[in-house]
């Protein structure tokens, strides 16, 4: 069998003409005929060369792998406990799931912050932003504004190549302070590209932001950024603001020939990181000198040497919060075979990253906190994902999910007002009051003022207290009430795989009196 999805995908708007008949080494119908226009991504790549390199519309569209991965989350069962409770007295009126705490914190020493659940919803700056990022705040969990937001600012200012006015990043940021009760925070994410324009100097010293991020690469591709400029007055303009664009519309030649409609799209090109280590340590202290409190790095699954380094800088630079983030995830404009073709799953991340943590522990390192990402849907994954981590991993990140909460809740309160609720909801009501069940609880915190928050972070905030729950839930059935008290032993590994990647123990191990490792 094949891993990797056939040549056909609702991520690049393709099918196949064929599908129950596939060659799965090329992923190609076993019958490619003649009369076939070639709906699958060859047929694409014929009519629209390297265009179909990237998602559908990924401008209106949020996007993720498409392989099945021979190791995930769906290879371990959540273990449980009969006897006893740890966190809480062993009473059955106090040991109860609402009773488990969940309550964490974002960030180092004092500069800490609490957080309402263990969770960071990572870098977005498209779609439903301002629900997404008012809906974490509604949570009381941290928020990561994304890479590049300048480049899609009409009100941009510039002196040079250096920002002086960004009321895009001012207005996300504000999205979540309006509705912040002191927990978590929105954090601005810095490309390589961002870094060149001061965006986050701009943002510390006139915004008033205290967490930032640094970004290695993209994430979930691990090259530049890229995207087609379809009009050179725009590409001379990215130019002109010091990105790469290719090909040189200041070239005459480039530009004669743009005009009669020969060569080459312009494409906006990101710059891939050049650090080292040195520099890293160095701006980890610049930022703090500038009056940032918390400073993160992100990262995806790049070679275990690399993710070593990164830990190994975040431990010496005292980083704050280091999300690696698994192959599978994915959220925007990454190469469709980048997402499904690059990287490690996030289960062999993690472990990879835990043997890291381990070794720095051992030399007595000071270990930054850690984040996981890439693919966290639901609580049964959320609380494998800190399972696996345990000691290490506290938080965990929850990107495309928590988005698809602010686009469907932004979308069912567009119907209502519309007077069309839909009508898979129906039964609930046809009210925002009827149709959203956890409006009575913003409503306790927020009191008049949550009537007019927008249905998408709702959405968010609703979705947030799901998982929340289950997360409560699977705490108490392993009879444990704090998340340090989640460990390695709490999730069993099902299959052979998953075992000898992880080495946790098996269910007949743990019979036998066998521990994991």
């Amino acid at each position: 069998m094949s891993y990797s999805p056939a040549q056909g995908s609702p991520v690049t708007n393709t099918h196949m003409r064929s599908p129950g008949s596939l060659c799965d080494p090329s992923g190609m119908c076993a019958a490619c005929t003649a009369d076939c226009a070639g709906p699958c991504e060859i047929g694409l790549s014929a009519i629209r060369g390297a265009e179909a390199l990237l998602p559908f519309a990924a401008d209106k569209n949020q996007f993720a792998s498409g392989k099945r991965y021979p190791l995930d989350f769906s290879h371990f069962n959540i273990n449980g406990r009969v006897f006893g409770a740890v966190g809480s007295p062993a009473d059955p009126y106090e040991a109860t799931y609402p009773n488990a705490d969940i309550g964490s914190t974002f960030g180092l020493g004092k500069s800490a912050v609490p957080v309402e659940a263990p969770f960071i919803l990572p870098a977005m700056a498209k779609l439903a932003w301002k629900e997404y990022f008012a809906g974490a705040a509604l949570s009381g969990v941290p928020v990561v504004i994304g890479e590049d937001v300048i480049a899609k600012d009409p009100g941009l200012g510039m002196d040079g190549h250096r920002v002086t006015k960004a009321p895009l990043i001012a207005e996300m940021v504000e999205s979540f302070r309006r509705y912040s009760r002191g927990f978590g925070d929105i954090v601005l994410q810095a490309n390589y590209d961002d870094e060149y324009h001061g965006v986050l100097e701009y943002a510390i010293e006139r915004l008033g932001v205290k967490s930032v991020e640094l970004k290695f690469g993209q994430a979930a591709k691990g090259i530049q950024g890229m995207g087609r400029v379809p009009k050179i007055e725009d590409a001379l303009r990215f130019k002109s603001l010091g990105w790469i664009v290719l090909p040189d519309p200041t070239d005459p030649e480039v530009a004669e020939a743009y005009a009669r409609g020969v060569g080459p799209v312009f494409e906006k090109i990101g710059k891939l990181p050049m650090w080292t280590p040195e520099l890293l340590v160095r701006r980890v202290a610049e930022l703090r000198e500038r009056g940032a409190e918390r400073v993160c790095f992100k990262t995806g699954p790049f070679d275990p040497r690399d993710i070593a380094t990164i830990l190994g800088i975040a431990s010496e630079a005292g980083v704050d919060l280091v999300t690696l983030d698994g192959a599978g995830g994915g959220t925007g404009h990454s190469p469709v075979k980048m997402m499904n073709e690059w990287g490690m799953p996030t289960v062999t991340l993690e472990t990879i990253a835990i043997r890291v943590l381990g070794g720095l522990a051992k030399a007595g390192k000071p270990l930054p906190p850690v984040a996981m990402a890439g693919g966290f849907a639901t609580e049964d994954q959320v609380y494998k994902g800190l399972a696996l981590g345990a000691p290490y991993v506290g938080t965990i990140a929850i990107g495309r999910a928590a988005m698809a909460a602010a686009s469907i809740g932004r979308l069912v309160g567009e119907s209502i007002r519309d007077g069309s609720a839909p009508k898979e909801y129906a039964r609930f009501g046809s009210t925002v009051e009827e149709l959203f069940a956890d409006l009575r609880l913003l409503k306790a915190y927020y009191g008049d003022e949550a009537s007019s928050v927008p249905t998408g972070a709702i959405g968010v905030f609703s979705y947030l207290n799901r998982v929340s729950d289950g997360l409560r839930m699977f705490m108490a059935l392993n009879r444990k009430f704090a998340l340090r008290h989640i460990g390695r032993e709490d999730i069993v590994p099902l299959t052979e795989v998953a075992a000898r990647a992880t080495g946790l123990a098996t269910y007949d191990s743990l019979l036998d009196g066998g521990a994991s490792t």
